[in-house]
């Protein structure tokens, strides 16, 4: 088996855990689809939530937008590793657009040009 992936060599079916993490009313109709969905209210509770999940192995965690912006330390701790890949969302009022954020800096890391605003590195 694969670390942290679920992965069982020449394993044609394979699972992988993912997450919502966020305001009771901005993740509750995750549920529905059956994702697993954790409400958080307090940032410590929320950074406590992450490293939990991540030591779970889960391998995508879906965080709203705000409760990334409280947790900034906790999430640069995981942006180097595969796992587990921690994905913005935006909450029921809107987008802060820290999604789009962090898409334009991976491009202009990996390859020097901000492509999706025209702007060089």
């Amino acid at each position: 088996m694969f670390p942290k992936t679920g992965f069982v060599k020449g394993c044609v079916k394979c699972m992988s855990k993912i997450a919502i993490i966020g305001d009771k009313d901005s993740v509750l109709g995750f549920k529905v689809v059956g994702v697993p969905v954790f409400a958080v209210t307090e940032s410590e509770q929320a950074a406590r939530l992450v490293n939990k999940l991540a030591k779970e192995d889960y391998a995508v965690l879906f965080i709203t937008e705000p409760i990334i912006a409280e947790i900034k330390e906790t999430i640069d701790r995981y942006r180097t590793l595969a796992y587990p890949a921690i994905i913005p969302i935006p909450n029921n009022r809107g987008s802060l657009g820290l999604g789009m954020k962090g898409i334009r800096e991976s491009m202009e890391k990996a390859i020097g040009v901000d492509i999706l605003f025209g702007e060089r590195g």
